[in-house]
């Protein structure tokens, strides 16, 4: 058998082997008080939840893509009754290194999708959270010699159910690589508004190959955060406001240091990106992103280089 290898050290370079989410079974619409995020929650109340052969059909075309730009995709293997379009949840690769994601309970179940994938990963190169932390994959950002972390305090950790990666993560995260600056930022919660919620920190940050950056401010929640972001990108940035947030304009997926995919649609994001000098692949992803989710949120990249 051979050893699984993986090497992702940051968000831009060259996509060789990803995992892309399915939606071939994923059981009945949840309720309202099921949703696990407030836009799923919205669109359940209001009779619009996404069909799942829509994102099908979606994830169907990312794929292709992907494969006509020379990327090697690999899927979950199907679980009956289980949503498993979020592949970037369960788990990110940094460096060599495999971190297991511990989910909420509703979503834990997503890891034997991949588990067979990561199967022949030599067990030193897998990490798994200790009891007490609580980690998500869309929360984690490798770049380079520092790792962003998406998080919540203590307090609004047991107050929103969208509060996904607690204060030990980031500890944990740093005694895991004490190479690298692990950096925290508080995420902006809320179980209800989905406008006001940065469910992840992919959902309100997009860091780009050349130090540019879509930000949507008010997904952190302090204002020291959004100053240092403000002040590391100054004039490479582009702020978008809660509507664009909340249409899952920040969560675009970077193939290489110059190719990006992006929601089709996204008319004034990708034509910054496009002024910045980026190829930007457009794809429809309008039914997936109701799930409170986009292009990052789908994919988990094994190799990039």
């Amino acid at each position: 058998m051979i050893d699984l290898v993986c090497k992702v050290n940051n968000e831009w370079n060259t996509l060789r082997k990803v995992i892309v989410g399915i939606a071939t079974s994923w059981g009945p619409n949840p309720t309202a008080q099921q949703a696990v995020d407030p836009k799923s929650r919205e669109h359940v109340l209001a009779g619009t939840y996404p069909i799942s052969s829509d994102v099908h059909k979606e994830l169907e075309g990312l794929v292709v893509l992907l494969r006509e730009n020379g990327v090697e995709v690999l899927r979950p293997e199907n679980t009956a009754e289980l949503n498993q379009v979020f592949a970037r949840d369960v788990g990110v690769v940094i460096e060599n290194k495999l971190i297991k994601s511990s989910m909420i309970s509703e979503r834990a179940p997503e890891w034997l999708g991949v588990s067979s994938i990561f199967s022949n990963l030599p067990n030193e190169n897998t990490f798994t959270p200790p009891n007490g932390v609580r980690i998500e994959g869309g929360d984690i950002m490798p770049m380079d010699d520092e790792i962003w972390v998406g998080y919540s305090e203590e307090e609004d950790f047991q107050k929103y159910r969208t509060s996904r990666t607690n204060r030990q993560a980031v500890v944990w995260l740093q005694e895991k690589f004490p190479d690298k600056h692990v950096r925290g930022f508080q995420l902006h919660k809320s179980d209800t508004d989905p406008r006001t919620n940065a469910l992840h920190l992919d959902c309100c940050l997009c860091p780009l190959s050349g130090g540019q950056v879509i930000f949507h401010p008010e997904g952190l929640k302090l204002d020291s955060d959004i100053a240092w972001i403000r002040k590391r990108f100054a004039e490479k940035i582009y702020e978008v406001d809660a509507e664009a947030m909340y249409n899952m304009h920040c969560n675009l997926f970077t193939i290489s240091p110059d190719t990006i995919i992006s929601g089709k649609g996204f008319d004034l994001v990708n034509a910054q990106l496009r002024a910045w000098g980026y190829t930007v692949l457009e794809t429809p992803f309008n039914e997936t992103a109701k799930l409170e989710g986009l292009l990052r949120c789908v994919t988990l990249p094994i190799v990039r280089n």
